[in-house]
C-alpha cells in the first residue's frame, strides 16, 4: 500500500502543471506574448487588473487603484489566487500568467501603501515554477484606457517588481527585446 501511495505522489509531481509568470513593468509586451500562446492553444491566464479596472469603471470609478489602492489590490490578489488554483485543476504541461501574486505587493510598495500580512502570506503560499521577466522597452511602451502610468512611472514600478521577486527568491529569466516570434522561441528554449 505504501509503495502505491508513494508512486502516486511521484506520478502527481511528474504530471503537475508548471506555473509560469510573465512579469515586469507595464507596457513591456507580456500580454502580446501571452495572447500569442493562447492563440496556439496553451493554458494562459490574462492580467486581472484590466478586469478589475473595467468593473470599477462600470460603477463610475475612473481609477480604482488611485482612489482606493487597498481595495484594488485586494481584488487583484483574490483574482490571481483564483487563477493559481484553477491551474491545479487543468491537466496540461504549462500554464502561463500575465503577472503573478507578488506584483500586487510591488505596486502597493510603489504607492507607499502598507502591505497586509495576508498579502505577504499569499506570496509565500502560492509559488510559481518559473519567471520570465520582461524589461522596460521604451520603443513599445503605449498608454491605454487601463494603463494610466507614464513611461517614467512604468520604469519606477519596474524596479519595485524586480526587487519584490528577487527578495522572494525567484530567479528572473530576462526576455530579450525582440520580435514576438523570437520572444516565444526564447521562452520555450528555457522551459
Amino acid at each position: 500500500m505504501y509503495i502505491l501511495l508513494n508512486c502516486s505522489d511521484k506520478l502527481r509531481n511528474i504530471l503537475k502543471t508548471k506555473k509560469i509568470i510573465f512579469a515586469g513593468g507595464p507596457g513591456t509586451g507580456k500580454t502580446s506574448v501571452l495572447k500569442a500562446l493562447k492563440k496556439e492553444g496553451y493554458c494562459c491566464f490574462e492580467e486581472v487588473s484590466r478586469q478589475v479596472t473595467l468593473a470599477a469603471k462600470q460603477q463610475g470609478i475612473t481609477q480604482l487603484f488611485l482612489k482606493d489602492p487597498l481595495l484594488f489590490s485586494q481584488k487583484l490578489l483574490e483574482g490571481r489566487i483564483e487563477q493559481f488554483k484553477k491551474a491545479e485543476e487543468i491537466q496540461t504541461e504549462f500554464c502561463f500568467y500575465d503577472r503573478g501574486i507578488p506584483e500586487v505587493s510591488a505596486y502597493m510598495e510603489y504607492k507607499s501603501e502598507d502591505i497586509p500580512d495576508t498579502f505577504k502570506k499569499a506570496q509565500q503560499t502560492y509559488r510559481y515554477d518559473l519567471l520570465f521577466y520582461f524589461p522596460i522597452w521604451d520603443e513599445i511602451y503605449i498608454s491605454d484606457n487601463e494603463r494610466y502610468e507614464s513611461l517614467s512611472e512604468a520604469k519606477i514600478i519596474d524596479t519595485y517588481i524586480r526587487k519584490t521577486y528577487i527578495n522572494l527568491g525567484y530567479s528572473l529569466i530576462e526576455v530579450p527585446k525582440t520580435n514576438l516570434k523570437n520572444r516565444k522561441e526564447f521562452i520555450f528554449e528555457h522551459l
